[in-house]
């Protein structure tokens, strides 16, 4: 048998279940696993025309989405060059 921690016997590390952000942790993860199955169970029960273009453009946002994640990483990346330098 596999002993229970005794933090969570004691409540936690000073966390409890009335925590707001317990709940809002809970949701957000809750969310990351139930949200992606919805959207894929939309995308499935759409007909083929729409369902080619709701991956397609799924895809088109992704790859914009990462272009703009790289270029503000490289904007960060150069501030901080030039607060180095100067």
């Amino acid at each position: 048998m596999i002993p229970f921690p005794s933090f969570v016997l004691n409540g936690g590390v000073g966390v409890s279940f009335s925590d707001k952000w317990v709940w809002i942790t809970i949701a957000g993860v809750v969310l990351v696993i139930v949200l992606p199955l919805i959207v894929i169970w939309g995308i499935l029960s759409m007909s083929p025309e729409f369902r080619m273009l709701a991956t397609v453009g799924i895809v088109l946002v992704w790859g914009i989405v990462s272009g703009y994640k790289d270029w503000i990483i490289s904007q960060q990346k150069e501030e901080t060059q030039k607060a180095a330098e100067g």
